[in-house]
């Protein structure tokens, strides 16, 4: 299994330039507490394969999994992989390192 970290700087650049879309693997409440702008919600514990899949298939861009501070991310991505899917990015910070930076949240 392949497990690619990404920065808090690399999510923020491939935000902007809109080459990477980023996946909320935290539980729905979490989620809208606070989330990184322009992420998408995704829980661990409702986890498709299929429906991930297509939701990527049909943005086209680059996934990056996120949770709240990397360790779900981790294991969706395991997960993601068994099941077939080619993933092999996640924020290794999460939304911790993203809040605790000062970025936006929406």
């Amino acid at each position: 299994m392949k497990v690619v970290d990404l920065d808090r700087e690399t999510v923020k650049q491939g935000l902007a330039d809109g080459s990477i879309l980023v996946i909320d693997v935290r539980e729905a409440y979490e989620y809208e507490a606070g989330h990184i702008p322009g992420s998408v919600s995704h829980p661990l514990s409702e986890f498709d394969p299929a429906a991930l899949a297509e939701l990527v298939r049909a943005d086209g861009r680059r996934p990056v999994l996120s949770c709240a501070a990397g360790v779900r991310s981790a294991n969706a991505l395991v997960a993601a992989q068994r099941a077939g899917l080619e993933f092999s990015e996640h924020y290794r910070g999460g939304f911790k390192d993203w809040y605790a930076s000062g970025e936006d949240i929406a």
